[in-house]
């Protein structure tokens, strides 16, 4: 029996807001549709639902579906228009010297089916960013996104030079073991492997908030941080303080 990926963090009658994990698809694969995703999944419960927006794979988060044609196509307008604000929590390499600002650097498809900055034919992709707690070779960051390109916020944070700590697609590197956070003080018993700390990207999709497409209420939902994200920052308070 397979553990579900996902949970009801907030719902009526009109809409709902779900929390996925990391490695576990919104939509259907376009070549594998297969593999379980998070739509496919509620689809069983709820017959006729409706994406608003979706999140990558590696992202962990909140994610809103319409239980109406009616209530998608509000809620779509809403997310065209950027009114809804959504707010990512992401660990990334580095410190950066400036504490917050905004990065504004058009964004266009690369070969190998990732994305690229590219400021003469990139579509506008703009991420507000804030360090919200710093070490010495990592930092936690909220960032803002205004629009939402495909991997922004991992382009975005690698080309204002604080790649995401784990990114296998823009950065090569797929794990995150404690022992490049002790080095020198990190001791391995014999005949062990070291088993990563984390092994996915570390983004989460925190924050949600947006208009009630009925009432007109402001709804606001917020994700805690999941466990593998808990743990990285729990260690990295411990031996890689400043």
């Amino acid at each position: 029996m397979t553990t579900r990926q996902y949970k009801i963090l907030l719902e009526d009658e009109y809409f709902l807001i779900a929390e996925k994990e990391s490695g576990f698809l919104t939509i259907p694969d376009r070549y594998r549709p297969d593999i379980p995703n998070l739509y496919q999944s509620l689809k069983l419960d709820y017959g006729d639902i409706y994406i608003v927006h979706r999140l990558d794979k590696g992202t962990s988060g909140l994610v809103c579906f319409a239980k109406t044609r009616e209530v998608h196509r509000v809620l779509n307008l809403q997310f065209e228009q950027r009114k809804p604000l959504k707010k990512y929590y992401a660990i990334v390499k580095g410190t950066p010297f400036i504490m917050e600002g905004t990065i504004n650097a058009g964004l266009a498809p690369n070969k190998v089916g990732g994305m690229h900055i590219d400021l003469k034919r990139g579509k506008p992709s703009i991420t507000d960013y804030k360090v919200i707690e710093s070490f010495r070779n990592f930092s936690l960051i909220e960032a803002t996104i205004l629009t939402g390109r495909t991997h922004q916020i991992r382009v975005h944070l690698k080309h204002l030079g604080y790649p995401l700590a784990v990114d296998e697609a823009y950065t090569q590197k797929e794990v995150l073991y404690l022992s490049e956070i002790k080095r020198k003080k990190f001791n391995l018993k014999k005949n062990t492997e070291e088993r990563p700390l984390i092994s996915r990207i570390p983004l989460h999709a925190y924050y949600l908030s947006f208009m009630h497409p009925v009432t007109n209420h402001k709804i606001t939902v917020e994700s805690n941080l999941p466990k593998d994200m808990k743990a990285l920052l729990n260690q990295l308070r411990k031996w890689d303080r400043k």
